[in-house]
């Protein structure tokens, strides 16, 4: 029987598709990431580069608000410049949909775009439209930017280094996916104050991603379950699993914490930073599953 996308799940597929490909010269950093950086020239901003898309039916049902369905799309692009230490400048959208698409959809999937740049920075640079049988997908590729000093990959972990997450988690189920806050302005202040090692946005759930920067970091991870900060309602598996928080998950040097930390709330009153664990040496540490997986 042939190997489906389905046995070998989403990180497999990835690692399999873009293995081979050259890197090097301007790209400082391809797949793998919340984004790709490219290196503008001495002394100038890294550029970002990022593409995402939404489809109906998976990330979005067909009765959901056309003005959500835009915030969410262009939202979830500008949350992966936030996870690199970064800013949005410029985005194309390419929106493929019926031809029985209400008009009306379209200007509230619009509104929804221009509610969400005007709010986070960003201009919308152009575009594309396109039919498809039935459904919507909605297609945004960005440009950002993020000076040099700044720049956090997921790959700058150590064994020792805080884990630490922003907000509360769980709860994605309930509508909180479509009204997040990509955390831009958190991100300037993390870069700036607690200098993480490691970062990135939890789109996938912290069972999910959490192993990934792990990994990228050439480390293990510990963390206490009991220590994750649950939006209300939620249990422990939907705080691990339920993924679609865009909270940032960040891994931070002990002597930076100590330093920084407690300004935090100062800062930001209504939002939670919490520690959860430690990285630890490769093969060390503890496993977790769950979270979510496009072919599992």
């Amino acid at each position: 029987m042939k190997k489906t996308l389905r046995d070998i799940g989403e990180d497999a597929l990835i690692a399999r598709i873009t293995r081979g490909f050259p890197t090097g010269g301007a790209l400082l950093c391809g797949p793998g990431d919340d984004c790709a950086v490219v290196d503008a020239g001495k002394g100038r901003p890294y550029r970002l580069l990022k593409t995402d898309a939404i489809v109906e039916g998976v990330h979005f049902l067909p009765k959901t608000p056309a003005v959500k369905v835009g915030w969410k799309a262009v939202a979830r692009v500008i949350s992966d410049f936030a996870a690199m230490g970064g800013r949005p400048e410029h985005l194309l959208v390419t929106v493929a949909v019926d031809a029985a698409r209400p008009v009306a959809w379209m200007d509230g999937l619009y509104r929804g775009i221009r509610d969400c740049l005007e709010t986070h920075g960003g201009l919308l640079a152009g575009g594309e439209t396109s039919r498809l049988p039935s459904g919507a997908l909605i297609s945004v590729a960005g440009e950002g930017r993020v000076a040099q000093k700044d720049l956090v990959l997921r790959s700058g972990g150590k064994p020792g280094d805080f884990i630490a997450v922003t907000g509360r988690l769980g709860g994605s189920i309930h509508g909180k996916h479509l009204t997040f806050t990509p955390r831009v302005e958190e991100a300037a202040w993390l870069v700036t104050h607690l200098r993480p090692s490691a970062m990135m946005d939890l789109s996938d759930g912290l069972a999910k991603d959490l192993p990934r920067l792990a990994t990228a970091s050439g480390c293990g991870f510990e963390i206490d379950p009991s220590w994750l900060p649950r939006n209300r309602g939620c249990d422990l598996a939907a705080a691990l699993g339920d993924g679609e928080d865009y909270e940032l998950l960040l891994t931070v040097p002990e002597r930076n914490w100590n330093r920084a930390a407690a300004s935090w709330s100062a800062a930001f009153p209504a939002l939670p930073l919490t520690a959860i664990g430690r990285l630890t040496e490769q093969g060390d540490g503890m496993t977790l599953s769950g979270g979510w997986d496009h072919f599992r």
